[in-house]
C-alpha cells in the first residue's frame, strides 16, 4: 500500500450542490450520475459490474475499504463506475482474501474517489430530488467551474451504454460456482448439459457461473449479434443479461428480443435483460426517481412468497403498459409496487428486474436458474 499526504476533493451536484471532502483512488476529474447503493458489503462486485456504467456510487455504509480488493470478486475485467463516494475509507485492509486496499486499486484503473463529507446527507438529496449527474475532482476545486463540467454532460436517460460494455467477440464460459461458494444442490451429472446463449449487455461473471452450476453450457455474445446468428448456434435457451443505461435506447437489443420470440425458445432476462424482453413484448420504460441499488430489496406477490433480493437499476417497466399484452407480472418491488417480474402466458420466457445470482446478496431467487433449466429441458423433449 502507498502513503500519501491526504488531498482535497470537490463533488458538485448538477443542482449546484456542493460538498467538500478529501480524495482516494485516482486523482482527476469525472463526471456521472450520482446513485446511493445501500449494500452493508460488496463495495467490489460493485464497483466492477458492468450496471454501474456513467456513474458515480454513493456507498451509505459508513466505511468502505476494510476487506481490500482481490481478484476473484471482480464482476468484469475491471471497475465500471465513473467515480466513489464514501463517508470513511479503510487504507489499511485486514482480510485473509485481500491482495490490494482499494484506494490503491482505483489509482491503478483510473477511477476518482472522494470520502470525509456526509454521505446521508447526500443520500438524502437524491432521494428527494432524484439522481442527477455531478462531479468528482481533486484538481478544479472552484464549484463554478466543475458545475459547468456537470452541465455540459449528457442525461443518463437516452443512452445506450450496453454497446460500451459489451464483449466484443463471442466466446465460452464453463466456470462454475467455486465449491467454496456453492450454497445450493445444482448439476445431475447423469443429464446432458444444456447450451445457453446469453447475449452480453453488461453480463456479471457469477451470472454466468450460477448458469454453469446448473449444467449449461455458456455461449457469451456481444449485443450487436443478430437473432439469427445465435439461433445457428441451435440453443437450448437465450439468456438476456443485465446491463447499464436506459433500456429504451438499446434498439438492437429490442429488435432481436423481438426475433427471438418467434423461435419460442426458452429465454430469461435479467435486469436490463427483463427490461428488454418487456420492451419487446410491447411494454414501456420510465426513469425511476433514485432508482434500486442495494442486497435487501423485498419482491413478490402479497399473496405469495416474498424474496428479498439484490438490485441495481435506474429504470422500471411500466405495469399498466402489460395490461394488454399475453404477460403475467409475477412480482413486483415491495417497495414502491414498480414491476420485477414478468411472465408470458403461452411462451417460455420469463424475467426478473432483480439480480438472482445475488453476488453479494441473499439466495432467495437463485431458483430462477433451476426454472430456466427446467423450461428447457421440457422445450427439449417435446421438440
Amino acid at each position: 500500500m502507498t502513503t500519501s499526504p491526504v488531498q482535497s476533493a470537490l463533488l458538485v451536484l448538477a443542482d449546484g450542490t456542493v460538498f467538500m471532502g478529501k480524495a482516494f483512488g485516482a486523482k482527476g476529474t469525472t463526471v456521472g450520475e450520482v446513485v446511493f447503493n445501500t449494500g452493508m458489503t460488496g463495495y467490489q462486485e460493485v464497483l466492477t459490474d458492468p450496471s454501474y456504467c456513467g456513474q458515480i456510487v454513493t456507498f451509505t455504509y459508513p466505511e468502505l475499504g476494510n476487506t481490500g480488493v482481490n481478484h476473484e470478486d471482480e464482476e468484469s475485467i475491471y471497475p465500471h463506475v465513473k467515480g466513489a463516494i464514501a463517508r470513511n475509507i479503510c487504507e489499511q485492509p485486514s482480510n485473509w482474501r485481500a491482495e490490494q486496499s482499494l484506494s490503491d486499486y482505483l489509482k491503478k484503473h483510473g477511477i476518482p474517489g472522494i470520502y470525509g463529507i456526509d454521505t446521508r446527507a447526500l443520500t438524502r438529496k437524491i432521494r428527494t430530488v432524484g439522481a442527477m449527474n455531478g462531479a468528482i475532482s481533486t484538481e478544479i476545486l472552484d464549484p463554478v467551474e466543475l458545475l459547468g463540467q456537470v452541465q455540459a454532460a449528457p442525461s443518463m436517460q437516452g443512452l445506450n451504454l450496453a454497446k460500451t460494455v459489451t464483449t466484443p467477440k463471442a466466446y465460452e464460459w464453463t466456470e462454475p460456482t467455486a465449491a467454496a461458494w456453492e450454497f445450493a444442490a445444482t448439476v445431475n451429472p447423469d443429464q446432458d448439459p444444456l447450451l445457453v446463449v446469453a447475449i452480453d449487455f453488461g453480463v456479471k461473471r457469477n451470472i454466468l457461473r450460477r448458469l454453469a452450476s446448473y449444467g449449461c453450457k455458456v455461449i457469451v455474445v456481444p449485443a450487436s449479434t443478430s437473432a439469427a446468428e445465435i439461433l445457428a448456434h441451435n440453443p437450448d435457451g437465450i439468456f438476456l443479461s443485465n446491463g447499464p443505461g436506459d433500456p429504451a435506447a438499446v434498439t438492437e437489443g429490442i429488435t432481436t428480443a423481438q426475433a427471438l420470440l418467434e423461435a419460442g425458445k426458452p429465454m430469461f432476462g435479467i435486469c436490463l435483460g427483463h427490461q428488454l424482453l418487456g420492451l419487446s413484448l410491447g411494454a414501456d420504460t420510465f426513469k425511476l426517481k433514485f432508482g434500486h441499488r442495494g442486497l435487501n430489496q423485498p419482491a413478490g406477490l402479497a399473496q405469495k412468497q416474498v424474496e428479498i433480493t439484490s438490485q441495481n437499476h435506474g429504470f422500471a417497466i411500466t405495469g399498466e403498459s402489460l395490461a394488454s399484452k399475453d404477460v403475467e407480472i409475477t412480482h413486483l418491488n415491495l417497495n414502491d409496487q414498480t414491476v420485477a417480474g414478468l411472465e408470458h402466458r403461452t411462451l417460455p420466457l420469463f424475467s426478473v428486474q432483480y439480480h438472482p445470482e445475488a453476488s453479494p446478496g441473499p439466495h432467495d431467487a437463485d431458483y430462477l436458474f433451476a426454472k430456466f433449466v427446467q423450461a428447457m429441458r421440457n422445450y427439449r423433449q417435446h421438440h
